[in-house]
């Protein structure tokens, strides 16, 4: 007899289907609904910055990188003309170093995400449930009911959980009882989509930006639509926008007359009127209910930050859940998805709506972003169950900062390194510490001159779940270690010293971090009463 997942996940774009692969990865059984019959098409929010590109490395997803594109530079041109004017990069150039391997952000149309998404869940024998809505759903302190519809048919369901990734629209929200305060911007609309057609002189090099934000269009040149393919947006105060997605022979009109070439039109392949709601719920669950992404907050387009932070959501949320579900941590610590996520959601839409504001005054909305954006100054060091017996107390926190690599605290991302040399265990493998870390265990390192002096802190983590916590001895580059009989997971020799220098740790010290199922520092400590302090905010008593 199979058992009824404890788990039903409302909704599978990314946000859901993050939600979804994060707890089959921790070996939580899902039942993952999607109220459309097809999968959506459409580019829709195509950025994917770096601090998520090092989450779907840690869920093992290398496609969203390897497939992803660079963002082209944007191509203005002066009115009314094909005369270039100006050639400028939307997002800061960088170059990878040891601590940030993903350096760069990718575009990736949401279409394919989905796809790629998906195909790694179906490895876990789950696939998405189409055309099955939620319609209602009660719970209690034992489990959720819900009811669900699906070709007529209601069906009665039993669970223990419920997590709606169904969009501001959706009903988990509503039936939650939570707010969704905030402000639609009429000041912001415009027509989005896909299509495919070739125009006179547009190189396929380029994102093309015509008029301004008064008046305006852009062209981003995309292979995932077709060899032709593009997404636009036109945005324009006096166009009848509604009036616009209504009708291709109107969209292909206002698209001709805004871009002064000879248009070949092929196909329309998507489209959709936006405007700006900019809004997020008082709190992200209530109960055995969770909401991520859109249904739990939604904002501007600039800056890109929707899809991103949704699935960040998801991923703070799954590592959690699976622990409670699995019996080894207290019900309270879902209480801390709420308590992180909402000061991190709350100052991204701040950041969100301060560019849009500027787009406005400058007209133009590919204007320069800055690294804000990138996501890897995003913190949760206020939270209560990070430990840092290092951090200097009461100083201001700035949950949606940018990375400072000269500072490392407890509710940072922990930094990569690589060309660790892994000695012992029969294997001498180069590995980065990226490598290590994955949403089902909490990594320990310990920073340590030699094997011996890390051996407290390995004895106090004999105590918790060994499928919940890994070790990792981290060797200064000095060590002179050829083979190791450690109880820890792995030994690792720092040969060039990144690790040492991302970890800001000195050579003769020995220093505890406690990476996250997320890859957030949990702890900074000075040995095993430190470990022990901190793991008694995570698990149930051992």
């Amino acid at each position: 007899m199979t058992s009824t997942p404890p788990v039903l996940v409302v909704g599978a774009g990314p946000a859901g289907l993050v939600t979804a692969l994060t707890l089959l990865q921790n070996g939580i059984p899902v039942r993952i609904i999607d109220k459309d019959p097809n999968p959506r098409i459409g580019q829709r929010g195509p950025g994917i910055w770096p601090r998520s590109l090092e989450l779907f490395n840690f869920l093992n997803i290398p496609e969203v990188n390897d497939l992803g594109k660079h963002f082209s530079a944007v191509r203005s041109y002066k009115s009314a003309t094909l005369e270039s004017g100006t050639d400028s990069l939307m997002v800061p150039h960088s170059e990878p170093t040891p601590a940030i391997p993903f350096h760069s952000p990718k575009l990736m149309g949401q279409q394919l995400l989905d796809v790629i998404l998906r195909r790694h869940l179906e490895k876990f024998s789950c696939s998405v449930e189409m055309g099955t809505e939620l319609r209602s759903f009660k719970q209690s302190d034992e489990g959720v009911t819900a009811v669900l519809e699906k070709n007529g048919t209601l069906e009665t369901f039993n669970t223990n959980w419920v997590v709606g990734a169904d969009g501001a629209k959706g009903i988990v929200r509503k039936q939650l009882g939570l707010t969704f305060l905030g402000e639609t911007r009429d000041d912001v609309r415009m027509v989005m989509g896909d299509i495919r057609l070739h125009g006179v002189g547009l190189d396929r090099a380029h994102w093309h930006r015509f008029g301004s934000f008064k008046l305006g269009a852009s062209l981003r040149p995309t292979d995932e639509i077709a060899e032709d393919g593009w997404q636009f947006m036109i945005f324009g105060g006096d166009l009848d926008l509604t009036k616009l997605a209504q009708s291709e022979e109107l969209l292909f009109e206002a698209i001709a007359s805004v871009i002064p070439t000879e248009i070949t039109f092929n196909k329309l392949v998507w489209v959709s009127e936006f405007r700006a709601n900019i809004r997020m719920v008082n709190k992200f669950s209530e109960g055995r209910g969770f909401v991520v992404g859109d249904a739990a907050h939604v904002h501007s387009p600039t800056g890109g930050q929707g899809l991103n932070s949704g699935v960040q959501d998801a991923f703070n949320l799954g590592w959690k859940l699976a622990l409670v579900e699995k019996g080894l941590a207290d019900k309270s610590l879902l209480e801390t998805y709420n308590a992180e996520r909402l000061p991190v959601i709350s100052e991204m839409l701040e950041v969100t709506t301060s560019i849009l504001n500027q787009s406005l005054k400058t007209n133009d909305i590919t204007a320069r972003r800055g690294p804000i954006l990138f996501m890897l100054g995003i913190n949760c060091r206020f939270s209560n169950i990070v430990l840092d017996e290092f951090a200097i107390p009461g100083k201001p926190i700035n949950a949606y900062g940018v990375l400072d690599e000269t500072n490392l605290e407890a509710g940072d991302r922990a930094p990569d390194a690589p060309n660790m040399l892994q000695v012992g265990g029969g294997e001498s493998d180069a590995k980065t510490l990226f490598s290590l870390y994955r949403p089902w265990y909490h990594t320990v390192l310990v920073f340590a001159p030699s094997p011996a002096d890390a051996t407290p802190v390995l004895g106090a983590l004999e105590a918790y779940e060994k499928s919940a916590v890994r070790s990792a001895v981290v060797l200064p580059s000095s060590a002179s270690v050829t083979s190791v009989e450690s109880p820890a997971d792995l030994v690792l020799v720092d040969q060039e010293g990144h690790a040492y220098s991302a970890y800001l740790v000195e050579a003769g010290q020995t220093k505890v971090f406690v990476i996250r199922p997320d890859g957030v520092v949990g702890a900074i400590v000075r040995g095993a009463e430190g470990v022990k302090k901190y793991f008694s905010g995570i698990f149930s008593e051992v």
